[in-house]
């Protein structure tokens, strides 16, 4: 064996995703700079009132390794968003209903002129009245830049409990209704799991909002987004600098070129700036505690505030799956 064969070798012996700069087999790993901020996103903790099979964040009653983000807390990142530019402000969880400052935040969001995403299951804690009563306050001020976004995983209630348990399909129905009783405007998400084509999907769902009465438009895909499922433990390939031509795609299109989100770690002093809402968990995507310092952080995963790809759900999801948490 010549050092050019152990060379190579060694590079295909380097597990995937192991390296921020280089893929397994020794190529320029793609990277995104941030172009403008659009969306910044809130997680509000990752206490869920459910527990589903495949979270991405692994949110249940008992996972509060995110900790709450208060009111407090989110301000001086809905100030320096403005200062920005940024257009909208998503609110996540876990079920960011169950957050007692998610309605404070949400009415600070909006009274500086930002459209508000909030992503919730539409369940228990969101037709709570000490929920219903500010969120019907904020409807009559805000109509038009307030979405809530249901996650609905399937348009059957077999699927959608298979998936979050027994009784949630019924539940998020009621929720729903209640919400589309009110006038507020609001978009589904559902996923692709059950080896049916986009198409099927929409089909399937356009059915459902037919049956229940609901004003979605199931072909729009800002009204129903239906997203790839997402598996750090599947081999997915990396991307590399010359996948953006190869697979026509433009960085600027990844959620990471208009995207930032802030988290609260469990005992930490204070908020941390991520590139996305997908890896949470992961501390070599920190950018730093401003969003300022996250447009210079370098480290890790990060150069110069531009974000290395080297995580799966990075091809998955937003390159290969062209995903975005976005509306």
């Amino acid at each position: 064996m010549n050092k050019m064969d152990e060379l190579l070798g060694a590079a295909h012996a380097r597990p995937k995703f192991s390296d921020p700069k280089v893929t397994a087999k020794g190529e320029t790993r793609a990277s995104v700079a941030l172009t403008n901020l659009d969306t910044l996103w809130l997680n509000t903790g990752t206490l869920c009132n459910i527990t589903c099979a495949h979270c991405y964040i692994e949110s249940s009653p008992s996972n509060d390794a995110l900790s709450y983000l208060t009111l407090a807390e989110a301000l001086p990142f809905l100030d320096e968003a403005r200062e920005m530019g940024a257009r909208e402000i998503g609110l996540t969880g876990g079920e960011p209903f169950l957050n007692p400052d998610t309605p404070a935040i949400t009415e600070a969001a909006l009274a500086r002129g930002f459209e508000v995403l909030v992503l919730t299951n539409a369940m228990r804690p969101m037709m709570r009245p000490k929920v219903q009563e500010p969120l019907l306050a904020l409807l009559e001020t805000h109509r038009d830049k307030l979405t809530l976004r249901i996650s609905l995983d399937h348009y059957s209630a077999a699927h959608h409990d298979e998936e979050r348990g027994a009784g949630s399909f019924k539940s998020a129905l009621e929720g729903l209704q209640w919400l589309s009783a009110q006038c507020f405007q609001i978009d589904i998400a559902g996923r692709l799991r059950w080896d049916e084509s986009e198409a099927e999907a929409r089909a399937g769902f356009a059915k459902l909002f037919e049956t229940e009465g609901l004003a979605i438009d199931a072909q729009s895909p800002r009204q129903l987004m239906l997203f790839p499922e997402m598996d750090a433990a599947k081999d997915v390939p990396e991307i590399t600098t010359d996948c953006w031509s190869i697979l026509g795609k433009d960085p600027k299109d990844v959620m990471c070129a208009t995207s930032r989100m802030v988290v609260k770690r469990k005992g930490a002093a204070a908020p941390m700036v991520l590139p996305c809402t997908l890896l949470a968990y992961d501390t070599q995507f920190e950018m730093g505690p401003t969003l300022k310092a996250a447009t210079e952080a370098t480290g890790g995963a990060i150069d110069k505030g531009a974000v290395r790809l080297n995580h799966p759900f990075c091809a998955t999801f937003c390159v290969l799956g062209g995903a975005s948490c976005s509306a």
